[in-house]
């Protein structure tokens, strides 16, 4: 039996959350930063990423920045979301590897202009599996927040 979506997210968030909770001050070097060792997601790609402070974040504040991370403004949008923007949002968590969240926002944007439309969900979601998900060869140059590919 396959997880929804929803469910697929709350275990992400608990999962980045694992990671960010295995933070320690590494004093090694000339200047004292904080490092990880993460199971599930590049965490310090993910903080440099989206400049977020990583000290005393809650589990409230991480499922926040998952929100972000597979584009929603805050969890509650991603938690009343519809299932198509929640399956839309999934594709594009698992084919990290192949678009990045960016890129295909200008994309989706791009193919909007030159068409004079806008796609709906269900349409975005079409988009996606026939140009990006179901066909090999795409690669985001800025790499995958997740340390372990979804099987």
């Amino acid at each position: 039996m396959t997880m929804k979506p929803i469910e697929y997210f709350k275990l992400q968030a608990k999962n980045l959350f694992k990671d960010y909770k295995t933070q320690f001050l590494d004093e090694s070097g000339d200047v004292a930063i904080y490092d990880y060792i993460p199971k599930y997601f590049d965490i310090n790609g993910i903080f440099l990423a989206f400049d977020w402070d990583e000290e005393k974040l809650s589990l409230m504040k991480i499922q926040h920045l998952f929100a972000v991370l597979i584009g929603f403004k805050s969890w509650a949008d991603l938690v009343n979301a519809s299932e198509a923007e929640l399956e839309l949002a999934k594709l594009l968590f698992d084919n990290q590897h192949k678009i990045s969240l960016e890129d295909w926002q200008m994309y989706i944007a791009d193919a909007e202009f030159d068409n004079k439309t806008t796609f709906d969900t269900e349409d975005r979601i079409e988009i996606f599996k026939n140009v990006f998900a179901n066909v090999e060869g795409h690669h985001n140059p800025f790499g995958d927040y997740r340390l372990k590919k979804a099987a």
